[in-house]
């Protein structure tokens, strides 16, 4: 069974690498964690900031969010286009 640890646990994690300099080695030793997987925190943290980590345990929130971003800038760019061709 996959151990889970929560969104808090991720981010201080994170930032001890992040913010407080110390390699992925110790805090992952510290940690108990693999390195792989701290690597990988690190970089959902990089791409996603504060969303990179979803309660749910899934990234299902991060790509609804995406989708609603695109569709809110396809409706800026409709708008924008519709007002070009008025011109």
């Amino acid at each position: 069974m996959r151990e889970k640890f929560s969104e808090v646990f991720k981010v201080q994690s994170v930032e001890l690498v992040i913010k407080e300099g110390f390699s992925v080695k110790t805090v992952s030793t510290n940690i108990g964690v693999h390195p792989n997987n701290l690597y990988r925190w690190i970089s959902e943290f990089d791409k996603y900031g504060d969303l990179a980590f979803p309660r749910k345990g899934s990234h299902d929130f991060i790509y609804q969010n995406k989708l609603k971003q695109l569709e809110t800038k396809n409706e800026q760019l409709k708008d924008e286009l519709e007002l070009l061709k008025k011109f």
